[in-house]
């Protein structure tokens, strides 16, 4: 679009308290704390309000001039990302004169976000658009979970669902539009309640189990299983034809990463002789709830069918690591499986994720899946987020399927009891014949849990004194040993506030009357537990 567009904000605040995200720009810095930007737009964030009144009586604006692109788009960057998952809302002033329009003018505002990381950031943007009156000082809101928002890409996922949206962009009357247009905008800010749409999501921050594989030759035996026994006699389930064998020519770290490697080789075990191999892994480390990152490239040809998933530790299947150890006691898919990733050669870049339950299970309607670019050329980022309320999927941030089955019961939900992590990849009879090899290749998995309450810690980071206590809506922290963190639990235990200390004070405005217990951390990692009033 083509237009001359004033614009008006200034970063006053920006704060990240207890999930509540406030930022507010209003200019009147000659130096605005936000990092602006214009495409085809020239930009000056320090100008004085042409229009003063009652409405808006700032001083000073930003001043946006479209130097001829047909977009003229101005914003910035936020870090870490936008939360729309709960109550949020982005609010600002706009002042558009009428004898700036010309042509073919809408008198519109639209807010868009994008994900700036992306080499195309427009391709998955969503957008609110908002119309707007001249001549007067007004106040615009926008909500992606109120309002009617605009997918550009329709298999994106809600805004409420996207934890990787880290662009905003501003746009006054719309796209290809050649015609001029002056705006001013003032008292830009954005609030979020982060969670709240969602039961307050627990925050798992805890890394409780990794492998990093920065080591060499196999793969830790303190941490991983091979699993090779054939289940059915002679064959694997789903008409797989390879061997999984313990062999390092089939599971092998070296410079930084795993590669499961599936070849093409004549190979004979249990008396079985097939024309594949490959490795298939069971985690010695099994959870129940948490976050599992794992970043991966993944192997290409059709008929490779790699996976990273989960099955519950108390499956009946002969040969398992957890079986092996007694926990065998339920069959499939009564046991529950996570499929966090899986990719069919036949089907290049597209990701799915699935749920497999009593419920549904063999040809499952529990799934979901993305088209991510270069998953065989480039390492990507497989999240899974499992809480007793729900299982979410995602690739580098951007969910694309999550499982909350109104009824949870035993056919729905076998998900309240530990699981384990597997790594595979398997072969199936399509495979082309001139396939020879290629590596599912995993740079890391982490595993994360809820900071666990150990009221047992002993008071090593004293001398520290909190007072007043009872406290009121602040409270204050003395100590000899410099405190880098504090966390608040309520008497149940759970994490309410995990926040850096600053200036020695901690706001208690945010959580109601009540007993609640402070973890403190200094700069040697010592730990102090005390328990406080909250009045």
């Amino acid at each position: 679009m083509r237009k001359i567009v004033l614009l008006a904000f200034s970063l006053a605040s920006y704060m990240l308290i207890n999930a509540q995200t406030d930022i507010s720009e209003d200019f009147e810095s000659p130096t605005p704390n936000l990092a602006w930007f214009a495409d085809d737009s020239f930009i000056d964030t320090h100008q004085a309000n042409p229009l003063q009144n009652s409405n808006n009586n700032s001083n000073f604006v930003l001043i946006y001039q479209d130097i001829g692109g047909l977009f003229a788009n101005i914003g910035f960057d936020y870090s870490p990302t936008f939360d729309l998952s709960g109550t949020h809302e982005f609010s600002l002033l706009i002042y558009v004169p009428s004898s700036s329009i010309t042509g073919n003018s809408p008198n519109q505002i639209s807010l868009k976000l994008q994900n700036g990381n992306l080499a195309a950031p427009w391709s998955t943007q969503t957008e609110i658009i908002k119309p707007i009156v001249l001549d007067q000082w007004q106040t615009i809101t926008f909500d992606f979970n109120t309002d009617n928002f605009i997918n550009l890409d329709p298999n994106s996922p809600p805004p409420s669902q996207r934890i990787n949206l880290n662009r905003l962009l501003l746009q006054v009357n719309g796209e290809d539009n050649n015609d001029p247009v002056t705006a001013y905008i003032d008292d830009f800010s954005f609030t979020s309640d982060a969670g709240s749409g969602n039961g307050d999501e627990p925050i798992f921050d805890e890394l409780v189990w990794q492998d990093e594989f920065n080591y060499s030759g196999p793969v830790d035996d303190s941490k991983w299983f091979h699993q090779t026994q054939l289940p059915q006699g002679n064959s694997w389930f789903n008409g797989e034809i390879q061997h999984y064998t313990d062999r390092i020519d089939n599971a092998e770290v070296s410079n930084g990463t795993l590669k499961i490697i599936a070849k093409a080789e004549t190979f004979t075990d249990q008396g079985v002789t097939k024309n594949y191999t490959s490795a298939r892994l069971n985690s010695k480390f099994a959870f129940t709830y948490g976050k599992v990152e794992i970043r991966a490239k993944l192997p290409t040809g059709v008929g490779t069918w790699p996976a990273l998933w989960t099955l519950g530790q108390n499956i009946d299947e002969d040969g398992g690591y957890w079986n092996n150890q007694g926990f065998g006691t339920t069959s499939w898919p009564a046991c529950g499986e996570l499929d966090i990733m899986e990719h069919w050669g036949d089907n290049q870049d597209y990701i799915s994720s699935a749920i497999h339950s009593p419920s549904s299970f063999g040809a499952t309607v529990n799934t979901g899946g993305q088209n991510v670019s270069g998953a065989s050329n480039q390492f990507h980022l497989y999240t899974m987020k499992w809480t007793e309320d729900f299982v979410r999927f995602s690739v580098d941030g951007a969910p694309h399927y999550t499982y909350n089955p109104a009824v949870k019961d035993d056919n729905t939900w076998p998900f309240d009891l530990p699981q384990y992590i597997l790594f595979n990849v398997a072969i199936l009879p399509n495979i082309e014949p001139s396939f020879t090899e290629s590596s599912l290749e995993v740079d890391f998995i982490r595993i994360y849990q809820e900071e666990s309450l150990n009221t047992d810690d002993t008071e090593v980071a004293k001398p520290v004194k909190i007072y007043p206590n009872p406290a009121d809506s602040v409270l204050h922290v003395e100590s000899k040993n410099h405190i880098i963190q504090y966390t608040i639990y309520n008497i149940s235990g759970k994490l309410l506030i995990k926040n850096k200390l600053n200036q020695s004070t901690i706001d208690l405005s945010q959580i109601p009357k009540g007993i609640y217990i402070l973890k403190l951390r200094d700069q040697n990692q010592k730990l102090l537990t005390q328990k406080f009033i909250k009045e």
